[in-house]
């Protein structure tokens, strides 16, 4: 088998791009709700940890599932009392509101043992979630479960499926990932035009491995022609 990148740690950050993903956007007053929020943020940077916390579940009371997760987020990192118990119920409420951050934030937490021993099952049902919700992380790690048989049966298709849509969303790991998929028919049939497609689009990014590998089909395509 094709062998896979290391695994992305979660990033445990607060969320500046709240309000493009959550249906709360949609309510009067979003561009006060937006400020409000951008606040809250910059009393966390300057080690407010009080104030953003205040702030944070004003937010939350008018409807914010972002300062539902932000708040979260400071509970694992100690600021608040509460631990990964207390984080999972606000992302959860977070995800229940359509936020895809706190989709893949739960997986995550599943994932790496927050909340006890490591759930592979779990994590991969709020991967798949967040992924279905257009989440190129959680595409990328919904991939990789049906690759490795983690969480899931093993499917091969399902897995160039996931990082096919991921590659789409300019994963470059996932672009790479799917054109050996379909270079070495693994889960899709052979095709080197596509292989080839996705080897450029990681190339164009950096990936130096991938414009070795555009070479190599370039080569083999140059001597089948002559």
């Amino acid at each position: 088998m094709v062998p896979l990148p290391p695994l992305r740690p979660a990033a445990w950050l607060l969320a500046a791009a709240w309000l493009l993903v959550t249906p709360a956007a949609a309510v009067d007053g979003a561009a006060s709700s937006q400020r409000a929020l951008a606040d809250a943020i910059g009393l966390h940077e300057r080690g407010d940890l009080d104030g953003a916390r205040r702030a944070f579940e004003a937010l939350s009371s008018q409807g914010l599932p972002v300062a539902d997760f932000n708040l979260a987020v400071m509970h694992l990192h100690g600021e608040l009392p509460g631990g990964a118990a207390a984080a999972l119920r606000l992302m959860t409420r977070a995800a229940d509101a359509g936020f895809v951050t706190a989709m893949f934030g739960i997986g995550q937490l599943y994932e790496q043992g927050r909340l006890g021993a490591p759930d592979p099952v779990r994590a991969f049902a709020w991967h798949r979630r967040a992924a279905l919700a257009g989440s190129v992380e959680a595409q990328v790690e919904a991939g990789t479960a049906y690759y490795l048989g983690r969480g899931v049966a093993q499917d091969l298709a399902e897995a160039a499926r996931w990082y096919r849509e991921a590659a789409k969303g300019g994963d470059i790991g996932a672009q790479y990932l799917v054109a050996s998929m379909y270079e070495h028919a693994q889960g899709v049939a052979r095709d080197l035009r596509l292989a080839r497609h996705w080897y450029a689009a990681a190339a164009a990014q950096g990936d130096v491995a991938a414009a070795a590998k555009v070479e190599a089909i370039d080569r083999l395509a140059g001597a089948s022609d002559d």
